[in-house]
């Protein structure tokens, strides 16, 4: 497969300096553009599941009239995380 670009991108001379100042040692500011670019569309990608499993979820509760509080998901949430905790303990 060939590789493709992506289009030159125009910024402040302040905005280049502040992206150089945070390289890492050896890295380029082409691969912390690549990096950015890649975290971005994952983030876009987890962030549109996100919503589409709140939806879905939203579509079945009014389907079915089962409603949950709060409280009773956080304290699920909570369960899972104790029950984490102690396994990692053993």
């Amino acid at each position: 497969m060939k590789s493709a670009t992506i289009p030159s991108l125009r910024v402040d001379p302040a905005l280049r300096a502040d992206a150089e100042s945070v390289l890492k040692e050896g890295e380029t500011l082409s691969a912390f553009v690549e990096n950015s670019l890649r975290a971005q569309i994952h983030y876009r990608k987890t962030q549109a599941e996100f919503i589409a499993r709140g939806l879905a979820s939203l579509a079945e509760a009014e389907r079915t009239g089962v409603y949950y509080t709060t409280e009773e998901v956080l304290g699920r949430l909570k369960a899972k995380l104790d029950a984490a905790k102690a396994a990692r303990e053993e």
